[in-house]
């Protein structure tokens, strides 16, 4: 047999030295790599403080030292020694006196202290108008400055050097938005919004933006979305309130105006048009009571705010009278029975037959009735409109034309509003009568007191 211990020894011992030495070079080098950065910094440190302790002034350890801070992003102590290398740029021509600029403009816009920031960046921007920064930097502090046209100048620079720059996306947007140019906004933002959902501000400009030129679907998930948020949320409700109610979705607006009125903290502007156009969707819901509660709580916060007290007249106007709640809100069918039954009481003690019915949307109904009485008959177009504010003269003249159209003899116009001077004038010579909405209210009570049933009407 073979014996191959005396082999294996040697064998062993140089595989365990290899490994050894490998063990030994690979942790030097890990602490050589690991502590390379922290090493420079303190020396660095170190040796810019022991030169400006001899030497205040020392252009060498000052540019390390500010160096050093701007790199680590401490931007405000960076701005003071950049500074105090710029005071020193007079006496000494072989300190970059641009170069300086440049940084210190920067740190002091990162620092936030625009007025410095601008005054540099300005400086800076004579000799170098194509640099990236400057310009967008520049371009940020004319928005805040309101200068709108000369920062989208910058901006438009900036972002032909880098396409997808968010803060440059975002203020030009911004600026599109402030100057009304809302087609022109929508795309800055939105680029600006992508991956930036917590930019609570662009999304509601671009959903603003989206509002104004008629994509109110886009805009209205937007405004959804941040109808929770503290300082947008109020306005955001009642852009997607308004969305809801214009599309006559109003338990959807009720629902809004509601959520944006939870907020805690709501500017008072935003807080009175939330109730007012909450009152509104309930008016136009035939929630009286919530309406008439919301017109009430405007009238304590600001008594004269829009026509408010005028609302809240009005729906009391209507809790009390149920004939002119149907007359006014009800669905066509109901004001068609209830003017009917009007044509009753404007003739008691007749029988009314009705020939013809028709329906303008559901601004007024025209009754054509044949009025039998013991000793006259006649033709008669009976006019209801449902609208509260004026009717004037060539609405009457329209209805005139009608009476003589359908060979009626007498026409009746009555309305839930007034009639304009000129339409009173009008008839003054023809065989038309005017009920404004006193008349009209007054024949209501009448309805009231002495109740017809539709038997003469048939």
């Amino acid at each position: 047999m073979v014996n191959y211990l005396p082999l294996l020894i040697p064998l062993l011992i140089i595989t365990i030295a290899v490994i050894i030495l490998a063990t030994a070079l690979s942790s030097r080098n890990k602490k050589t790599l690991g502590g390379e950065k922290v090493q420079d910094r303190n020396t660095i440190l170190k040796e810019a403080n022991k030169r400006l302790a001899s030497n205040p002034k020392d252009t060498q350890a000052l540019t390390a030292l500010a160096d050093l801070q701007y790199s680590e992003q401490n931007y405000l102590q960076a701005m003071k020694t950049y500074g105090i290398l710029l005071e020193l740029c007079a006496t000494n021509p072989n300190l970059n006196e641009d170069s300086i600029n440049f940084r210190f403009g920067l740190s002091a816009m990162n620092a936030k202290v625009w007025t410095e920031a601008y005054k540099s960046l300005t400086i800076a921007r004579t000799t170098d108008q194509e640099n990236f920064d400057i310009n967008s930097s520049l371009g940020i502090l004319e928005f805040k400055r309101g200068n709108y046209e000369k920062s989208i100048s910058l901006l438009n620079l900036a972002l032909k050097k880098e396409h997808n720059h968010y803060e440059s996306l975002r203020h030009m947007g911004l600026c599109k938005f402030k100057l009304r140019k809302f087609n022109e906004a929508a795309p800055y933002l939105r680029n600006a919004a992508n991956g930036h959902p917590d930019d609570k501000e662009v999304l509601f400009c671009l959903a603003r933006s989206l509002y104004e030129i008629g994509q109110h679907d886009q805009a209205v998930k937007i405004f959804s979305h941040l109808r929770p948020d503290p300082e947008w949320g109020p306005r955001s409700a009642l852009f997607s309130g308004t969305i809801n109610k214009q599309k006559k979705e109003y338990e959807l607006a009720i629902m809004d105006f509601e959520i944006g009125l939870k907020h805690k903290q709501i500017k008072n502007d935003i807080l009175l048009e939330l109730k007012y156009r909450l009152a509104d969707c309930y008016n136009l819901s035939s929630q009286l009571e919530k309406a008439l509660s919301e017109l009430n709580d405007i009238y304590e916060i600001n008594p004269k705010y829009k026509d408010a007290d005028l609302q809240r007249k009005k729906i009391r106007e209507l809790t009390s009278n149920q004939n002119l709640q149907t007359y006014l809100m009800a669905p066509v069918s109901e004001f068609i029975t209830l003017c009917r039954r009007l044509t009753v009481v404007l003739f008691p003690k007749t029988r009314i037959k009705v020939m013809d019915i028709s329906v303008n949307k559901n601004e007024y109904i025209d009754i054509l009735a044949e009025v039998k009485a013991r000793k006259w008959e006649d033709l008669i177009l009976f006019r209801f409109y449902r609208e509260e504010g004026n009717i004037g003269d060539l609405s009457v003249r329209e209805l005139y034309t009608h009476i003589k159209e359908v060979h009626a003899g007498r026409g009746f116009c009555l309305s839930a509003g007034n009639f304009t001077e000129e339409a009173e004038k009008f008839v003054e010579a023809r065989l038309i009568d005017l009920f404004p909405k006193s008349k009209l209210v007054k024949l209501m009570d009448n309805m009231k007191s002495n109740p017809q049933t539709l038997k003469g009407s048939l």
